[in-house]
């Protein structure tokens, strides 16, 4: 890097935390006992995910996967992101090495997360057995 350039920007900001500037939001975040942290905010109208938006505290793979995951969903029915597996995300990036699969696992949490704060706020009724991401999912995926 040689140099920070400054540079007004005359287009429309949209803050997806603030309410009042968006339809509906909803947020969650899922966080990894590596330390990689994902939070996801999905804006839905008419049960389509019209726009997601995330933000991940994490090693490249879990940036790459949270972004590849925002990218299948958005367009998507509630219950079509929902079909979304942490192997569908993985394979769309073409492939991703044995020790950071759990980023996958992690975006995938973050979706069903989003969903499930959203039904929660909207219907008072989460996921029907919806559990958060846990050791036993780790082990899961890692073979452990």
């Amino acid at each position: 890097m040689r140099a920070i350039k400054l540079t007004d920007f005359k287009g429309k900001v949209y803050n997806l935390e603030v309410e009042g500037s968006h339809s509906y939001i909803s947020s969650a975040m899922a966080l990894h006992n590596c330390g990689d942290i994902m939070k996801m905010f999905i804006k839905v109208k008419d049960n389509i995910i019209t726009d997601v938006k995330f933000q991940t505290f994490g090693c490249g793979a879990a940036i790459a996967t949270s972004s590849m995951a925002t990218e299948m969903i958005k367009g998507k029915s509630l219950d079509e992101a929902l079909a979304l597996t942490n192997k569908a995300v993985a394979e769309s990036l073409g492939g991703l090495p044995a020790v950071k699969m759990h980023c996958s696992v992690l975006a995938e949490e973050a979706v069903q997360a989003a969903i499930n704060d959203y039904l929660i706020k909207t219907t008072g009724k989460g996921l029907p057995g919806y559990k958060p991401h846990d050791e036993s999912l780790h082990d899961e995926v890692h073979g452990h």
